[in-house]
C-alpha cells in the first residue's frame, strides 16, 4: 500500500491517484465508514459498500476514466486548532473518459469536462467526496447510443 502524508491534500491526491487507476478496492480504503459520495445533480450515496458498487459500476462504463487536477485550494488553515490537519480541499481540474456499452473504447465516445472537486478528510480519511461538473459531455455520448 502507497504511503500518503495526512493533510486533506495528500489524502485526497491518493483518492485521486486510485480514481486514475480504477482501483476500487484502494478507493474504499481511504474511505471512512460513514463516507458520502455527492454528485453534480446534488444525489447523495452514503456508505462504503454503496459507494464501491457506484465506483465499480462507473469504471465499466467509462473504463478510462480519470481526473487530471490542476490547482489545489486546502482549507484556511487560521480556523483550525492549532496541530490539526486542513479537513477539506478543493480541486479544479479536468475530468475525461470514454463511455463503452459493450467494452470497446470508440475514440467517437471520447468527453472531457471541467470539474471541481471538494474533499473532507476526517482522521486521514475521505469522508465526503463532493464533485461539480457538466455532464452533459458524457449525455451527449450515451445519447448517440454506440
Amino acid at each position: 500500500m502507497e504511503s500518503i502524508g495526512h493533510t486533506a491534500e495528500t489524502v485526497a491526491q491518493a483518492f485521486i491517484r486510485a480514481i486514475n487507476r480504477q482501483d476500487v478496492d484502494r478507493l474504499v480504503q481511504l474511505m471512512s465508514p460513514a463516507h458520502r459520495f455527492i454528485d453534480s445533480l446534488g444525489n447523495v450515496v452514503e456508505g462504503r459498500d454503496k459507494i464501491r458498487e457506484g465506483w465499480a459500476g462507473y469504471f465499466r462504463m467509462v473504463p478510462d476514466y480519470s481526473i487530471a487536477i490542476e490547482e489545489y485550494y486546502p482549507a484556511d488553515s487560521s480556523s483550525l486548532v492549532e496541530g490539526d490537519a486542513d479537513p477539506v480541499v478543493i480541486m479544479l481540474g479536468l475530468a475525461s473518459g470514454t463511455y463503452t456499452r459493450d467494452g470497446k473504447l470508440r475514440p467517437e465516445n471520447r468527453w472531457q469536462t471541467p470539474v471541481a472537486i471538494r474533499a473532507l478528510v476526517e482522521d486521514s480519511l475521505v469522508a465526503e467526496w463532493r464533485v461539480y461538473a457538466d455532464n452533459e459531455p458524457i449525455r451527449k455520448v450515451m445519447a448517440a447510443g454506440k
